[in-house]
């Protein structure tokens, strides 16, 4: 009697469930957490959730209120965990994952031309890139960046690499005056950036194809223009360096008699409706910051890069002030040496400060905003992606505080800023896919790709040592 009691008793419950289950709208995935940065208005709800329906955000509120209207079969915990969205990287190289550590404490100039352009007329192939973004995409997965911006060569294979891991991505064609991997020169470069930009518009839900002159230094005026002319023709966005150390400064002086941002601006770059993703603007001067408000240019402020290569502090605050929407990158690994976001958030928090010998400069939720929604807005993204809000894509990260070294936890958006690092992030969630649960990637398998990055780079290390020889 009591065995036919129990097994009533547990066809009962699973009935009710059912029931409950079917007067609730049915969604592919529910998002909890202790505490809910939403990073729209500032908004933070404690123990709250997100339910998702395919990639996209169709309810955002307290725990109770969407489990009480919303029924998923996958529903992820968020015991001492913050949910936020994920990590906007509005500005890398990322194969030149590859050349980590590779030349380091050299000025810009140096670094680049006697180190790293030679380098990558030698080794960059479509194996190289492959290796290289896969380890870029993993990196990111792992510490929490859904949305990057990159500009390196053979943009088709980052583009394939990237579709595979399930990033988003802004990927954009390098086009230089001079000869670069696989390209004579402007003509040919500027060519395949064109054709790969055809080839991928309006192709894939999170891959955007851009145009990337390399900087005003290395491509001509009516080059500059001419890829500018050619972005509005097409409607794609643009990256390119610009203003990032006095020694570019100088040089743009001296052929033109302008700032670099002038000469951009001058050659259209404040006028392409798609965006204008301009990494480094180290040197803006105060009137071109007002020029900047309310065009589609967005500086993307590199504080770690730009630090070790000694070019300056870029007056990050100054442009948030004004009104300009600034983005937040790594740049490569090349130069920084990792695609750790949080260590960004961090240094801006930081310098600016002692910058501006204001401790106010640079609140917590600012630094924390060039990473998200006023990053996304700095790539022309900010409808899709940088906050959690209803009709944006899912894309979102949580990461876990209940550790010791995360206690006391006062106030969510100063861990942000401060305490919180790469290693925090437990789960990361890009298009309504689970990237990264439990702190394992899903899409890329660590170690054979680590054993195919290693015998690549031994590969490079024996040659290296033999033209060093010869």
């Amino acid at each position: 009697m009591k065995q036919i009691f129990i097994l009533l008793t547990i066809c009962l419950t699973g009935l009710a469930t059912m029931v409950d289950a079917a007067d609730k709208i049915q969604v592919s995935l529910i998002v909890k957490g202790d505490h809910v940065v939403t990073m729209e208005k500032g908004n933070l709800i404690e123990d709250g959730a997100v339910a998702i329906q395919g990639a996209k955000i169709v309810a955002i509120g307290t725990a109770a209120e969407i489990l009480s209207d919303y029924h998923a079969d996958t529903i992820l915990s968020g015991d001492g965990k913050i949910l936020m969205p994920g990590l906007v990287n509005g500005h890398t190289h990322t194969s030149m994952t590859l050349m980590r550590g590779l030349a380091d404490d050299l000025k810009l100039m140096e670094w680049l031309t006697q180190h790293i352009f030679p380098m990558e007329g030698k080794y960059v192939d479509p194996e190289f890139i492959r290796l290289g973004s896969s380890l870029a995409c993993y990196e990111m997965i792992k510490s929490g960046t859904t949305t990057f911006v990159d500009m390196y060569f053979y943009p088709d294979t980052i583009a394939q690499v990237v579709d595979e891991c399930g990033l988003r991505a802004i990927i954009s064609a390098p086009m230089i005056d001079f000869p670069s991997p696989g390209f004579k020169g402007w003509d040919d470069s500027y060519q395949a950036g064109v054709d790969y930009v055809k080839r991928w518009k309006g192709k894939h839900e999170r891959i955007t194809p851009a145009l990337a002159p390399h900087a005003p230094y290395t491509v001509a005026p009516n080059h500059l223009k001419q890829a500018a002319e050619t972005a509005r023709e097409l409607g794609v966005p643009i990256s390119i360096h610009v203003a990032e150390d006095s020694s570019e400064t100088k040089t743009i002086g001296e052929r033109y008699g302008k700032t670099p941002v002038t000469h951009v601006k001058d050659l259209g770059y404040f006028d392409v409706p798609e965006q204008v993703i301009a990494a480094h603007v180290v040197y803006p001067t105060a009137e071109e910051i007002k020029e900047m408000v309310g065009k589609p240019f967005g500086p993307i402020h590199n504080p770690t890069s730009n630090l070790k290569l000694a070019a300056g502090i870029s007056p990050v605050t100054e442009m948030m002030k004004a009104g300009v929407h600034v983005g937040l990158g790594t740049d490569g690994a090349a130069s920084n040496n990792d695609l750790d976001m949080w260590g960004e958030i961090h240094l801006a928090a930081l310098i600016h400060k002692t910058a501006t010998g204001d401790p106010t400069a640079m609140p917590a939720y600012d630094a924390v905003s060039l990473a998200t929604d006023s990053g996304a807005r700095a790539i022309g993204k900010g409808q899709e992606v940088g906050s959690l809000e209803v009709g944006k894509w899912a894309d979102m990260i949580q990461l876990d505080v209940s550790t010791l070294e995360m206690q006391p936890l006062y106030n969510v958006m100063s861990h942000l800023a401060y305490a919180v690092n790469g290693s925090d992030v437990v789960t990361t969630i890009v298009h309504g896919q689970i990237l990264m649960k439990d702190r394992e990637v899903q899409t890329i398998k660590a170690e054979p790709l680590k054993e195919k990055i290693i015998q690549k780079v031994n590969e490079m290390k024996a040659a290296l040592k033999e033209t060093k020889e010869e």
